[in-house]
């Protein structure tokens, strides 16, 4: 004889949250749904993190178990703010919501199931170091030689490997797609692959990937873990959604259950990470997976002024592929709309924002409260020069400062050891990015080239009489070789210097291309700022004034006064890429280098058959707009000039002719 005995959910203590208080109708229609799958498009500045956090402490006022309640987000910051938040919006402890990144989800499932994958649950998470070191003995061990030839480095391997679990690709598509200058290495990369997946099979260590795609795998192949998670999720809600990549689909699709309350929050104009495997698509189609989608359109916006948000309105209008919103400003108009400025040079460009950056700050505005906004990171060179100039203290947000690259510091090294033979840094740089040359055969080489140019050297033949009588190793031999030919055409002939546009052109053609394919996953990117240096360098009469001015950029982190690197909160403008910047906010934003080839970018227009990337660009643009709250200046310089190629007509962005006039204010810099 069998009884069933039923537990009775615990009552909900009232939390005394005024719901209908805290938020605007849309928020409360969202906050407040019964809808087993919504849909909430927040627009920027709309209160989409408080959207979120309501939703999750009412919840929890209705008598959902925090244990039953998954929160996924981008970052785990993200999600202690919110757990945070609802804990201070509450009477709750939700200690028990399972809130994190996907990958810290994926691992707090291997943990306790990471057996029945054939796993051991005490596996070790390999960083990233930890990824390299692996990488390169599966590289060893596939029996190649990376030295003897332009095998790609065990990072860019890692890269490639990472992009095609993030799809759910092949790997030889993404090789052929991505890479295809590493075609013709298809089987040894092939090799590698396997050879790194099964040593960490067998040391029972997973990279940061397999935290998504063994639990991706571990739900999918076993239907009673699968079915006790769905069980157990009664209300999933997702972050950011338009930036979620396949294999992220995958593990919210097989979490869901029938039962399970899925809401998704996001924007679709704010996608712009295809590059690093979002699918834009996913959002777009999340409506059409099912017929009881309920979709909520969250569009007052409380960040930027009425003059912006029209500004951003008509910049997005353009876009067929999207979810037609209208961002509404909840502030009042400002004195002045936003400001187009076309300026003459990138000097110009500069010196019109350093200059307005004080005369804001004169007025009040707090230097943190101030940001420049670039597409890409070579865009900066000009302002931070500026900036450093005026001794007006800034930080990069964007990644290391533009001439800190390893890129940039490679191709300046061939300048140094022409324009100075006994700066042995530079030489030991050169030498040991050639294949087959360490740091030993390095010093070897060195004493062999200042023992040749100890006194004055003789280029009248060039510097390929002096580096053929050194001894290097055979893998190395072509590549000296052809070292040799690239510094023949740089040396100064007859006493004449070579411009340093010139010679980086050489630098770059004769043998750095080939080692940038092998070394850098955005080899691309990396090359667009190689060609943007050169051009910089056009500007400059002699090599030697061209490297004081790369010195002075490239030390002022050593600096303690401007241009130094600052801890958060400290007084200083922000210098950062669009997709650096996505999520934060500034009163005064600096849209700088607005012209077309430069933003959108030129690989852009060249290669978009389809349309679908130049949306995308769009989407950045429209990212831009709204990060500014008060004050919007947006900025295209008219002519490059330049010493090597002369000056060049610069065409206002493609992105302004969308932009209705009436709402720009025109200002003339002279």
């Amino acid at each position: 004889m069998r009884r069933r005995y039923t537990l009775e959910k615990t009552p909900a203590p009232a939390s005394g949250v005024d719901f209908a208080a805290r938020l605007n109708a849309e928020q409360l229609a969202a906050v407040t749904t019964g809808a087993r799958r919504a849909l909430v498009i927040a627009g920027a500045g709309s209160g989409k993190t408080r959207t979120l956090t309501h939703r999750v402490a009412w919840l929890l006022e209705k008598g959902v178990p925090a244990t039953s309640i998954l929160l996924l987000t981008f970052t785990n910051k993200a999600a202690r703010e919110m757990v945070e938040r609802v804990t201070d919006l509450t009477q709750f402890e939700p200690a028990d919501l399972w809130g994190g990144t996907f990958h810290s989800i994926g691992n707090r499932m291997l943990r306790r199931h990471a057996d029945f994958i054939g796993w051991r649950r005490g596996f070790s998470i390999m960083d990233r170091d930890d990824q390299k070191q692996m990488m390169a003995a599966a590289i060893k061990d596939s029996g190649i030689d990376p030295k003897e030839y332009r095998f790609p480095k065990p990072d860019l391997v890692c890269d490639m490997l990472s992009f095609a679990a993030n799809t759910v690709a092949p790997f030889e598509e993404i090789l052929h797609e991505r890479y295809p200058y590493f075609s013709h290495l298809e089987d040894q990369l092939l090799a590698v692959a396997s050879a790194y997946h099964k040593k960490k099979r067998e040391s029972n260590s997973m990279d940061f990937d397999d935290l998504l795609v063994q639990s991706v795998r571990l739900l999918r192949e076993d239907s009673d873990v699968r079915e006790a998670y769905q069980r157990k999720f009664a209300h999933i809600l997702v972050d950011e959604f338009q930036d979620t990549n396949t294999i992220q689909l995958d593990f919210i699709h097989l979490l869901t259950g029938d039962q399970t309350g899925l809401m998704v929050v996001g924007d679709d104009a704010q996608s712009i990470y295809s590059w690093r495997g979002a699918d834009f698509e996913n959002i777009l189609r999340f409506p059409d997976e099912d017929p009881e989608t309920e979709t909520h359109r969250i569009e007052t916006n409380y960040r930027s002024v009425p003059g912006i948000l029209e500004l951003a309105n008509a910049a997005i209008q353009p876009n067929t592929r999207q979810f037609s919103k209208t961002l509404k400003p909840a502030r009042e108009p400002a004195e002045a709309p936003p400001a187009l400025v076309p300026v003459d040079t990138p000097a110009t460009q500069a010196r019109f924002v350093a200059q307005r950056i004080l005369e804001l700050r004169d007025q009040g505005v707090p230097l943190s409260e101030m940001a420049v906004l670039y597409r890409a990171h070579y865009h900066a060179m000009d302002v931070q020069l500026e900036l450093t100039k005026r001794d007006i203290a800034f930080r990069i947000t964007s990644g290391l400062r533009f001439f800190e690259q390893a890129h940039m510091k490679d191709v300046a090294a061939f300048l140094r050891i022409v324009e100075n033979p006994a700066d042995e840094l530079a030489f030991r740089r050169v030498a040991m990015l050639l294949p087959g040359i360490g740091a030993q055969t390095a010093g070897r080489l060195w004493k062999h080239w200042r023992a040749g140019t100890s006194t004055s050297p003789d280029w009248s033949k060039g510097a390929t009489p002096l580096l053929e009588k050194a001894r290097v190793p055979q893998k190395a031999a072509e590549a000296w070789s052809q070292l040799g030919f690239t510094l023949d055409e740089i040396v100064p002939r007859d006493g004449t210097p070579v411009p340093p546009g010139q010679a980086l052109h050489s630098i770059i053609e004769g043998v750095y291309d080939d080692l940038l394919k092998a070394r850098f996953s955005n080899y691309q990117s990396r090359r667009q700022d190689l060609e943007q240096l050169r051009m910089f360098a056009d500007g400059f009469p002699t090599t030697e004034d061209f490297l004081a001015q790369l010195a002075l950029l490239s030390s002022v982190d050593n600096e303690s006064n401007s241009g130094r690197r600052s801890g958060e909160g400290e007084d200083c403008v922000v210098l950062s890429t669009i997709h650096q910047a996505k999520g934060l906010e500034w009163k005064a934003v600096f849209l700088i280098w607005l012209t077309e080839g430069m933003f959108p970018h030129k690989r852009v227009l060249a290669e978009d058959a389809d349309g679908l990337a130049m949306e995308e660009e769009r989407r950045l643009f429209y990212v831009a707009l709204t990060r500014a709250k008060d004050e919007l200046h947006l900025c295209h310089p008219m002519l490059w000039p330049g010493n090597h190629s002369g000056e060049i007509l610069q065409r206002p962005s493609s992105f302004l002719n969308d932009l209705p006039s009436g709402l720009l204010e025109l200002w003339e810099v002279s």
